[in-house]
């Protein structure tokens, strides 16, 4: 029934297997990937044509985790999986942009990537097996892929680069990284750094591109087995070449006149109306039959714009606004610039601005993350969001796309590790940024306006983080590495290459690449210049603020710590929450309380905590023989009198104890609802507290003899 293809190699110290003929059949390319115990269904189908007059690529990936897979049935009031976790919409990303840029040019049949979790072992994370499979599947497909591309993660342990490390060693690691590439180079990088150096981060990307070259190597093997036969590529009913010159002929001095204006917005107008007139002058009448459409001449058109942007670079060194290769734009970095947040700050760097928003709060405020991995609240979260108003245009308002989720992310990531630690520092913190205009790298503007505004809200951040973005312009044996990119030279260019960290290293890194890979060489250069422009914007960033507040702003909540005996905890919290909720209601504060007696109180006024906390205290707290009480008395019996001194506890003041005299009646001398100072005498043997008021009296008389 089945014809099973199978590879298996021992991948740095895990068995890595590749099967396809079993399972998915009938997708253009199925493989089933484990590595360790964690299982992913890798599967690639395409269109076998593609529509008509569809200028660009729709490819699609999906990544996602079935709860199954680690023995679990999903949380909540649904019982199936439903909308993607935010780690499922990263991986997907992560799985898109390495194989992206190796589709050939003129392939636009319509492509879906599917990598679903099956199984996992906690200790080989599905990412690494997922992008291995989409490889894999792609390769063996016959669709029309300049594969195969390898990825791995390198972790930073003990002074030592790890390839692959297990969960264990990831809590223990400096560095988070993956890298995705070819044979010929990387094409991908992903990571979250502490801090850690340009040449140990370029160290790193290297030691994982060379770590999955045996990878690639079985895939290659893998599809000489079972590889389908490969599609051939449709050929254009037109002379690609003669049009592109026409374009070239009939609007490249307008596309050149628009590229020498420096303000954005009159250039685009200048951009559009040369696309307009060659629309106008190359399409098709109507009624005439010709493979010529608006979409194929913006797409050239494009193209014409793209040479003219790319040689002028190279040629002159000169960019679209004037720079050179290494110049950042203007910056302008301000705090405090809303009344009424904890924190914010306006970060503007030439056309591009982010207005983050700093918010702290307690324990109730932290995100509960439901993970293959097991539950856990998270007490950071960044938040961006990119309004259409941000690049002049009307758009329709949706929940946050791909791209927010991940440029979120990147920030967080660069942020992250120059955070207090939470035992230190007991907030929860949430980044908002909202980009208020775009024109290049709005995602490291993010990460400069959220430091500002977490030093301006008083959060101790160990250092300022400052990012920047890198570009490549790569024809034949010449390059420009570009400093700080503008949004066009994003979409002409061959890399993003995105670099954040403080003065002393790099704590994130992204890089994506457009062409089919760069060398060390580019690398290191990027990286040299980016340090550079780095430095230079945590110098225009400490013009606005250069380190964290001392004080909290004062619409915060304050957070004051105590620790109780764990045996007490249920007298704290009373029976179905009846004691905590009366201190609650009544203190108007916040209480959280854990498993091992650690209470946290919080509210906007220090009144109302040291209330909330007098009262815990109160609670909890034990009666301390030779201590001096005030109480109520709340029963009178012929022995004695029974006086509240704390809450929940009484003792009693016998009979004897009531004056200096003999008492022949209890209510001779007090009555319920009297307010008296009492002395602890004693404790018997069943916890029975002895008061004295008689004690406090003798003491008294005797300070007077001494006087």
């Amino acid at each position: 029934m089945f014809n099973i293809t199978r590879k298996e190699i021992d991948w740095a110290g895990t068995k890595l297997v590749l099967e396809s003929g079993k399972v998915a059949r009938q997708a253009d390319g199925a493989v089933m990937v484990s590595h360790g115990e964690t299982t992913v269904l890798a599967t690639a189908v395409a269109a076998k044509s593609a529509k008509p007059g569809q200028d660009f690529f729709p490819l699609t990936v999906h990544y996602q985790e079935k709860t199954f897979a680690a023995g679990k049935i999903p949380g909540g009031f649904f019982k199936r999986e439903g909308r993607p976790s935010e780690k499922e919409t990263l991986v997907s990303r992560l799985i898109d942009r390495p194989i992206r840029p190796l589709f050939p040019k003129g392939f636009l049949n319509e492509t879906q990537v599917l990598a679903t979790v099956l199984s996992v072992d906690l200790q080989n994370d599905a990412d690494i097996v997922a992008l291995v499979g989409a490889s894999a599947a792609l390769t063996i497909s016959g669709i029309p892929f300049m594969g195969p591309i390898g990825a791995a993660r390198v972790g930073y342990v003990d002074g030592q680069l790890v390839l692959n490390p297990t969960s264990e060693q990831r809590e223990k690691s400096k560095l988070d990284l993956v890298v995705a590439g070819t044979q010929e180079g990387v094409l991908m990088v992903e990571s979250e750094a502490q801090e850690l150096p340009e040449d140990l981060m370029l160290e790193a990307v290297m030691f994982g591109w060379r770590g999955f070259q045996p990878v690639i190597e079985t895939i290659i093997d893998f599809a000489e087995q079972c590889a389908k036969e490969p599609w051939e590529l449709a050929k254009p009913a037109y002379d690609y070449d003669a049009l592109k010159k026409q374009v070239k002929d009939l609007v490249g001095a307008d596309f050149k006149a628009a590229y020498a204006t420096t303000v954005k917005q009159e250039r685009v107008a200048k951009l559009n109306d040369a696309r307009a007139k060659a629309i106008e002058a190359l399409l098709p009448k109507d009624g005439e039959n010709s493979p010529i459409t608006e979409q194929l001449i913006g797409s050239l058109c494009k193209e014409a714009e793209a040479d003219i942007v790319r040689g002028g670079i190279l040629d002159t060194g000169l960019r679209i606004d004037g720079r050179d290769t290494k110049t950042v734009r203007p910056i302008l970095a301000e705090v405090g610039v809303l009344p009424r947040v904890h924190g914010s700050a306006l970060f503007t760097r030439g056309e591009t601005q982010a207005l983050a928003v700093a918010t702290l709060g307690t324990g109730d405020d932290e995100q509960l993350i439901d993970s293959l991995e097991g539950s856990y609240k998270e007490s950071f979260m960044l938040h961006y969001n990119f309004p259409p108003y941000s690049v002049g245009e009307a758009g329709r308002m949706s929940s946050p796309g791909r791209r927010e989720i991940g440029h979120g992310k990147l920030a967080w990531r660069a942020i992250h590790p120059l955070l207090p630690e939470k035992e230190k520092f007991p907030y929860t913190i949430r980044l908002v940024s909202e980009i208020t205009e775009s024109n290049g790298s709005s995602s490291m503007a993010t990460v400069c306006g959220s430091s500002l505004a977490l030093m301006d809200a008083g959060v101790p951040l160990a250092k300022p983080v400052a990012g920047i973005a890198m570009g490549l312009i790569k024809e034949d044996d010449k390059f420009a590495v570009l400093t700080d990119i503008l949004g066009d030279e994003d979409h002409l260019g061959d890399m993003d290459f995105k670099v954040a960290g403080t003065d002393a290293g790099i704590t994130a890194l992204q890089m994506d690449i457009k062409i089919t890979s760069i060398t060390e060489e580019i690398m290191k250069i990027a990286l040299a210049q980016a340090n550079q422009g780095r430095l230079h914007i945590l110098g225009e960033m400490a013009k606005a603020l250069t380190s964290s507040r001392e004080n909290l702003s004062a619409n915060a909540p304050q957070i004051v710590t105590i620790n109780i005996p764990k045996d007490k905890i249920r007298e704290v919290i009373g029976s179905g929450g009846s004691v905590i909720r009366e201190i609650v209601e009544k203190t108007g504060t916040k209480i959280d309380i854990e498993d091992d007696g650690t209470i946290k109180v919080a509210a906007v006024g220090a009144d109302a905590i040291q209330k909330a906390v007098d009262w815990i205290k109160g609670i909890v707290a034990e009666p301390e023989i030779g201590a001096v009480y005030e109480g109520t008395v709340v029963k009178v019996v012929e022995f004695g009198a029974f006086v509240n001194i704390m809450p929940k506890t009484d003792g009693l003041v016998h009979i004897s104890e009531l004056a200096n005299r003999r008492v022949k009646t209890v209510d001779e001398v007090v009555k319920e609802g009297d307010k008296v100072k009492v002395k602890c005498i004693g404790v018997d043997d069943r916890g029975k507290i002895k008061l004295s008021i008689k004690a406090l009296l003798a003491e008294e008389e005797g300070q007077k003899e001494a006087v």
